[in-house]
């Protein structure tokens, strides 16, 4: 495998200030046809769906900037992305101000109950938790939504969720991904009388091409545009919604067996999102910035860049065992920062780099790979850790990613989620929001000093990792994923893809992907088996299929990259997840 330089890439220069906002325009306005990449001026958006996309750009062809266009497009994603995003859900905004030239992020993480205990999920099974009460968060999406809004934003919450009031109200044309995805979920929607009743018409998942209309859902947003996110946060929606986690709306006969949740309003009432600064690191002339902890996208991918930036070079063998160990110290180290002390500086330092990337050597290395010691004092490779091997989570398709920028050069990269792909599954009755099960993140236990335990108004360890690169302060990349723990290994590879492999970021994105996030086999789409296995077989990598669901699919990412003289590139996916939306404010200046 050969190792390849960085190219040269040439920035745009942004210059102005943003001009009051005005109504966004009904959606059906921006025409358009889902389309994987676009290029050009003014602004642009890349989501998993084109409603989504067109919802977000009316925002930036009415005078909205990047930060009011991406809260409208994740309104507008729990919508018709409803089992991977919505207002009971969470997620982190990686920002880039262009009138400060800084980047910040929002931590919109769901919390933990104040009633939970470390011990909480011992002794249930994973799918028995992640369908019931028990595993519900409280949610930080709404309060994301105004923090971002208040502080980055020009509009109000009530216009930024117009254009999804009105795709909820008209409704949206049923893909292949939604049908499938109701399909895989149809056993256990099926058990509560609300989710049934809205997801499953007749009993069955609704048709690929019918019109799937969500008027609860229209009804709950114009209501919180309204009331403001005090109706959730200690309000009558926040009662409707511990009602539920507290009763599940379990059809009757149902033998499902639905732990009920321990959330109660004063936890909702206590919620805050919170502003933290980025995870940054140097890698190869640019500068990478990602969200710290509680997630662990920022802090594995810097640490992965800085071990491969310490080797003589970078082919997908360097890239899989950067991973690999980046993983180990993820797995070791990384818990909300609130309850545990995470080495963050150390995990990134240049120090620590050296003393992981001398590990690699021309084989891959013994299963399973130990954690390193970050604590400031770097020589040798020799490490005293003690290896452990997690317990394996299947990865599917849960979470999603949009990524923004406006005329004036503001970058948003937002992962979006209400963790497993539907949640917990359960409707809030008259509502029309699926329940989170974010909760599961967390380590189940037994693990005496894993630093992702449960613990009161603790937020679980997240893989989430939306990330903007700065080439000389500017905007260069902006990309991330869903996909679980995969998410982290699919932005790692596409940067890699992209900055050393010298790929285009349209062929970064499209092309085959593996994850090794220190499991014995690494998990490898079938093109990347073909074309890769042979050669890394050799080395001493054991490749293993992608159970999905979808099987043999890795992640679903979006991307800007920013071209020369002002121009914009988005990209999504051109296959994946039914393939991605990318839109332009114009094809021309």
């Amino acid at each position: 495998m050969r190792s390849v330089v960085v190219t040269s890439l040439g920035l745009v220069t942004f210059a102005g200030f943003l001009a009051p906002p005005v109504h966004a325009a009904p959606v059906e306005s921006a025409a358009a046809v889902k389309r994987p990449v676009a290029e050009g001026y003014g602004g642009a958006v890349a989501t998993v769906d084109l409603d989504a996309s067109k919802a977000a750009l009316s925002v930036l062809r009415q005078g909205g900037n990047a930060m009011d266009a991406a809260v409208a497009g994740a309104a507008a994603l729990g919508v018709t992305e409803p089992y991977s995003a919505g207002l009971a859900g969470g997620g982190f905004i990686v920002y880039y101000d262009a009138r400060k030239r800084k980047v910040t992020t929002i931590d919109g993480r769901e919390t933990a109950p104040r009633a939970m205990t470390s011990t909480a999920f011992e002794g249930i099974p994973f799918d028995e938790a992640v369908t019931s009460g028990l595993s519900v968060g409280v949610p930080g999406s709404v309060a994301q939504w105004d923090m971002a809004l208040r502080r980055y934003g020009t509009m109000p919450l009530r216009q930024a969720l117009r254009p999804a009031i009105e795709i909820a109200e008209k409704g949206f044309v049923v893909d292949q991904t939604f049908h499938d995805q109701t399909q895989q979920n149809a056993g256990r929607f099926a058990d509560f009388t609300t989710t049934a009743s809205l997801y499953l018409p007749g009993g069955q998942p609704p048709p690929v091409g019918s019109v799937f209309r969500n008027p609860d859902l229209a009804r709950t947003y114009r209501e919180l545009g309204i009331r403001g996110p005090a109706w959730l946060y200690g309000g009558a929606l926040g009662r409707e919604i511990v009602a539920t986690v507290k009763k599940p709306p379990v059809r009757q006969g149902a033998t499902r067996n639905v732990r009920t949740g321990l959330m109660e309003v004063s936890d909702l009432t206590a919620y805050r999102a919170l502003e933290r600064p980025p995870t940054k690191v140097a890698y190869k002339g640019l500068d990478v910035y990602g969200m710290a902890p509680p997630s662990s996208g920022g802090s594995t991918v810097g640490e992965a860049l800085k071990i491969l930036e310490a080797l003589p070079k970078v082919g997908l063998h360097e890239y899989l065992e950067a991973s690999r160990l980046a993983f180990a110290d993820r797995n070791a180290y990384v818990g909300d920062p609130a309850y545990v002390d995470v080495p963050l500086d150390q995990l990134l330092s240049d120090g620590f780099a050296k003393e992981r990337a001398c590990l690699i050597g021309p084989r891959a290395m013994a299963h399973p790979a130990a954690p390193g010691s970050p604590d400031g004092s770097y020589s040798s490779c020799s490490t005293s850790q003690e290896a452990s091997v997690p317990e394996e989570k299947k990865e599917g398709p849960e979470t999603t990613h949009l990524v923004v920028t406006d005329r004036w050069g503001d970058v948003a990269a937002y992962n979006i989620t209400i963790e497993q792909t539907g949640g917990s599954g359960i409707v809030v009755p008259g509502r029309g929001i699926l329940l989170n099960n974010e909760l599961t993140d967390f380590t189940f236990g037994p693990a005496p000093g894993d630093p992702n335990l449960p613990a009161p108004g603790k937020r679980p360890r997240s893989s989430m990792a939306p990330t903007i690169v700065l080439k000389d302060g500017r905007p260069l990349l902006a990309v991330g994923s869903p996909g679980g723990a995969t998410i982290i290994t699919t932005v790692l590879q596409i940067l890699v893809n992209r900055l050393d492999f010298g790929m285009s970021l349209p062929d970064a994105v499209a092309a085959p992907r593996a994850s090794q996030r220190n499991t014995a086999a690494t998990q490898a789409e079938p093109a990347f088996a073909e074309r890769y296995g042979a050669e890394l077989t050799a080395l001493g990598h054991t490749l293993t299929d992608v159970p999905g669901p979808p099987a043999g699919e890795i992640g679903a990412a979006t991307g800007l990259e920013f071209l020369r003289n002002g121009r914009v590139q988005a990209v999504a996916e051109p296959a994946r997840r039914g393939g991605g939306s990318a839109l332009v404010v114009s094809p021309r200046r």
